[in-house]
C-alpha cells in the first residue's frame, strides 16, 4: 500500500514552542493550531508531533534552569505534558478541532504487535477527523533524555517514525531557522539557504553543525538523520522556520519553503 496522498506529519520543536525566557509561547501555539486546522478543513489529515514538555514543565515548576537529574527531568516532562496538551486542546478547540494525545517509546515502535496497534489508534482518529498529537513519553522512559545519542532528538527522528508508521505523504519539521544552509547563518551572514536536496550523504551531513538553539536539545544533524528516514521511504520531507507556519499552505501547495528533501520512490 502506498503513501497516503492527503496525509502530512508536522514536527514542532521545544524553540518554537517558548519564547526567549522560557515562556509558552501562547502566540505560536495559537497560529499553528490554527493553519493546522485550516489545513485540515482543506482535506488533508494532520498529525503534529510536539516537543516542549521538559521546558515548559520546567517553567511550570519555577525552576531557575532546565533539570539536570533523571527524576527532575521526568517529573518535568510529567507536568509540562499536561500543560502542552492544556494549551493544545484550547487553541485547535478555539477552532472546533479536536485533539487526541498518544504518548511513545521507542519499542512501541520495535515491537510488531504494539505497532500494529499504534497504526489502527492513528487511522482511526484521523478517519473521525480528530489530530493526533504525539510526543515521547519523557516521564516514564528515561533512554531519551539521558543519552547523547538520543534516538529521537528532541523528537526530530520521533516525527520521521511516525511519518513512516502513518504512510504520511509529506514530513514538515519546524526549526528555528529556514533550513538548510551552505553554512551557518548564525556565524556566516552571507550563507546560502539550499532549496532542494536529492540525495542526503556526507557531504550534506557536514553542512549539519552543532547543536539547535539553547531551548531545544535537537540540531541540524537529528533533523537530516530525520529526512533521511522519511525520504528513504518516499516521504518528501521539508525544514522550515518555525516562525512563519504559514509557511505550510505554500508547502501544501507544492511549492518552495525552506530546503525539500525529496522522498525516494520505492521500486
Amino acid at each position: 500500500m502506498g503513501l497516503y496522498q492527503n496525509r502530512i506529519v508536522v514536527k514542532v520543536g521545544t524553540s518554537t514552542l517558548t519564547n526567549e525566557i522560557g515562556q509558552s509561547d501562547l502566540r505560536s501555539f495559537d497560529r499553528l493550531a490554527c493553519v493546522l486546522s485550516d489545513i485540515q478543513n482543506l482535506g488533508y489529515q494532520v498529525i503534529l508531533v510536539s516537543s516542549g514538555a521538559i521546558a515548559v514543565g520546567s517553567n511550570k515548576m519555577k525552576l531557575k534552569q532546565r533539570p539536570t537529574s533523571m527524576r527532575m527531568k521526568q517529573a518535568a516532562a510529567a507536568v509540562g505534558q499536561c500543560s502542552i496538551m492544556f494549551l493544545y486542546d484550547k487553541f485547535f478547540g478555539d477552532y472546533d478541532k479536536t485533539i487526541a494525545q498518544i504518548l511513545l517509546n521507542a519499542e512501541d515502535i520495535e515491537q510488531e504487535e504494539k505497532k500494529e496497534n499504534l497504526t489502527n489508534t492513528f487511522d482511526a482518529l484521523l478517519e473521525m477527523g480528530i489530530i493526533p498529537v504525539v510526543n515521547e513519553n519523557d516521564s516514564v522512559s528515561y533512554t531519551e533524555i539521558e543519552s547523547e545519542e538520543r534516538l529521537f532528538g528532541d523528537n526530530d527522528m520521533l516525527s520521521a517514525v511516525v511519518a513512516v508508521l502513518c504512510k504520511a505523504n509529506r514530513l514538515v519539521i519546524l526549526s528555528d531557522i529556514n533550513g538548510l544552509y551552505d553554512s551557518d547563518p548564525r556565524l556566516h551572514p552571507n550563507a546560502n539557504l539550499i532549496a532542494r536536496i536529492e540525495k542526503i550523504d556526507d557531504t550534506v551531513y557536514s553542512l549539519a553543525g552543532g547543536a539547535g538553539s539553547r531551548r531545544g536539545t535537537g540540531g541540524m544533524k537529528t533533523k537530516l538523520q530525520a529526512a533521511e528516514l522519511a525520504t528513504a521511504n518516499g516521504i518528501d520531507t521539508i525544514i522550515t522556520n518555525g516562525n512563519n507556519p504559514e509557511a505550510l499552505y505554500e508547502i501544501i501547495k507544492g511549492n518552495g519553503a525552506g530546503t525539500l528533501f525529496t522522498g525516494r520512490s520505492k521500486k
